[in-house]
């Protein structure tokens, strides 16, 4: 049985004592059952060897061949000693040279045939071969693992120990994934799909393998959000029955979008069914997010109840307090961040907890120990891929069970979305609100700028306004634009005469504030910038957005970025500035120009960067994947969604006698998380 192998200590197989139980601990593998699901990273196929004299020159290959005679040591100097063994193949001879590495003379045997993989190389005399791996052809595999190391570690070392770990597998071993689902998707058994993942036969063998271990670890992976979505779902104390939101609508500015409309419409019917709402709102940059999370938080008063919404930044956080505010005139708001005083902190928090706040919009702020509600019956959480799982919450626990409202400006495909926020139910904003236009986008490289800042002293003339983002603060000795050394050369020579002003993370709160609106009052017509704008001004006026090394940025981020501009009724620009002449920059800044669609950028993001930078550092609170892959394995991630729907359709405990295994696989997937 798999469970009762991840309870054998890995100290118990052969070769391992306590400091290499504590290196393989450092690579997730404390335990044999740990160490059979630590999967190989790549492959090399050593299954055909090719005959000396066909070898492909400069490319890794397996080749057979016999040991002619016993290695030479030949010592160039102190620090480097040479061992060359000469082999055949019967055909043809090749010359092999290892260094420093004094173990050659008594592993390489006179008269004996070995396998032997690496680089071929040749001159007009002969070919060769540096530092090969090799193995005794009796023993050669078929495709040879290549394990993620960690230093002490060889890959030797690890294979070995694998095959000592695979020996104690079971000839009956019971697979968690039932015999009609298996067959309903054509998946191998966990058995053969062990021993070829990690030692296969051929190439076609470790796919199969490989195909079924990713399709079990999506399916665990997503029944155990399902349970968690289930979970959410309790009885609310906070079910709404004034949602007279035609109310809200007539104090917009503009009229709703369909989308917008749907979504408000969505979260109300959770907010009124009388079961806990977790929902998330995903749309494009400018899609009118904000005025989806205005309604539900004016419906939610209306009814008596609290609302809170939390920012990752006291810039987004202070636009949201000022927008509400402007909007909810007849409502209670409040801000609380970090750096308010001490007295204007203690009136706030005398407000929550007595009830006369009735919303509140702040930073992490709205987390911390002294914060206590009255009746907190709705929390939001903006820019969600800034916060992990456990952040949203802690703000959660400040009222008995609210309902949840998290809002994201990172679109991307709605079969990922379900993976990454499978504890939630999803609106998408697939629309924009009136006013909103295409920004058209334009990559120059840096002998163009002049030109560039033509055009936005044109801009500037006719009354517009200008961002300019750098990825430095100060000047580093390298090539990258730095926001102050920038800023002089602005004021000197590109705008002489014209109002500018930098901001950065560094700065305080209040200097950055009154930046802030300065800017938004048209006091300032440039703003030289760190991307600490990426989020939170809302800057109609603003109609060009030049960023500078735009390589330096994810295309989401660039997409954020440009979300700046085309806020207001003027036709607005971004300049992506670039000397950068690889081939994934040119691809990236390339995919700015052609398209404005977020759910775009964000999978053509995905695909370049992959999804751990995409993401952040486990930043979505997810167990991690060993094997699947968000983006390469989409029609998988389609099947094992359907499974699981299917599974806790039918046995939503997983307690059927069917279910077992899976039910013992959920719990150790997302042991030591914050989900279950």
């Amino acid at each position: 049985m798999m469970r009762s192998l991840f309870n054998i200590n890995i100290q118990e197989l052969k070769g391992v004592g306590e400091k290499r139980a504590q290196l393989f601990t450092k690579l997730g593998a404390p335990s044999v059952g740990a160490l059979l699901r630590l999967y190989p990273r790549a492959y090399e196929d050593w299954s055909c060897p090719h005959l000396i004299k066909n070898a492909p020159l400069n490319e890794p290959c397996a080749i057979r061949a016999t040991v002619l005679s016993k290695p030479k040591e030949i010592r160039i100097r102190s620090s480097m000693t040479l061992y060359k063994v000469n082999v055949t193949d019967g055909v043809n001879d090749m010359e092999i040279t290892f260094f420093n590495n004094p173990y050659i003379l008594k592993l390489l045997k006179e008269n004996e045939e070995y396998t032997f993989y690496g680089k071929v190389t040749a001159n007009f005399l002969k070919r060769q071969m540096s530092s090969p791996k090799f193995i005794p052809s009796k023993n050669s595999p078929k495709v040879f693992p290549i394990y993620p190391l960690t230093e002490g570690l060889t890959n030797r070392i690890i294979v070995n120990t694998v095959k000592n770990a695979l020996k104690l597998l079971p000839d009956a071993i019971r697979d968690p994934i039932p015999e009609n689902l298996r067959m309903e998707y054509g998946l191998c058994h966990l058995r053969f799909a062990l021993l070829n993942i990690h030692f296969p036969n051929s190439m076609e063998d470790m796919l199969m393998a490989k195909r079924r271990l990713a399709f079990e670890e999506l399916l665990v992976l997503q029944l155990g959000l399902l349970q968690l979505k289930l979970k959410n779902r309790s009885e609310s104390q906070y079910k709404l029955s004034n949602t007279d939101v035609d109310k809200f609508y007539s104090l917009l500015p503009y009229k709703p979008t369909s989308a917008q409309n749907r979504a408000v419409t969505e979260a109300l019917k959770d907010m009124t069914s009388g079961k806990t709402m977790s929902r998330l709102i995903q749309g494009d940059v400018g899609s009118g997010k904000t005025a989806v999370a205005a309604a539900l938080c004016y419906c939610t008063v209306q009814n008596g109840i609290q609302a809170a919404l939390m920012a990752p930044t006291e810039i987004l956080a202070q636009q949201h307090y000022k927008s509400f505010s402007h909007l909810l005139k007849n409502i209670n708001v409040a801000l609380l961040t970090g750096s308010m005083s001490a007295p204007k902190k203690r009136e706030v928090l005398s407000g929550l907890s007595s009830g006369e706040i009735q919303l509140v919009i702040g930073t992490h702020a709205l987390i911390s120990k002294g914060v206590s509600f009255k009746n907190l019956g709705l929390v939001i959480t903006d820019e969600q891929h800034r916060f992990g799982v456990s952040q949203r919450a802690e703000l959660a626990i400040k009222g008995n069970n609210p309902h949840m409202l998290v809002m994201s400006a990172t679109p991307i495909p709605r079969t990922l979305a379900l993976m990454i926020y499978g504890d939630l139910d999803i609106s998408i904003l697939d629309e924009l609100p009136p006013g909103r236009q295409k920004v058209d986008t334009y990559a120059i490289t840096s002998n163009k700028r002049k030109r560039a800042f033509n055009f936005i002293k044109k801009q500037i003339d006719e009354g517009r306004q200008c961002y300019i983002i750098c990825p430095m603060i100060d000047e580093s000795g390298n090539d990258m634009a730095s926001v102050k050394d920038y800023s002089d050369k602005v004021k000197n020579s590109l705008l002489p005469g014209y109002n500018t002003a930098i901001l950065h993370g560094k700065m305080k709160s209040k200097e950055k504030e009154e930046v802030m609106r300065d800017f938004l009052d048209n006091k300032i017509s440039v703003l030289i910038s760190t991307t600490v704008v990426e989020v939170g001004v809302d800057v109609p006026n603003a109609t060009v957005m030049l960023i500078e090394n735009a390589e330096r940025y994810g295309l989401s981020q660039l997409h954020q970025l440009r979300g700046r501009v085309g806020r207001g009724k003027y036709k607005s620009t971004c300049i992506l500035i670039s000397d950068a002449q690889n081939s994934e920059a040119v691809t990236r800044l390339k995919a700015m120009c052609l398209t404005n669609d977020g759910f775009k950028i964000s999978e053509q993001d995905l695909k370049l960067r992959g999804p751990g930078d995409f993401f952040g550092q486990r930043q979505h609170g997810l167990p991690e994947l060993k094997i699947a892959d968000m983006i390469n394995d989409i029609d998988i991630i389609k099947q094992s969604q359907s499974a699981a729907q299917k599974i806790i359709s039918a046995d939503t405990a997983l307690t059927k006698q069917e279910h077992r295994g899976l039910r013992a696989e959920v719990k150790q997937l997302f042991k030591g998380t914050d989900l279950i």
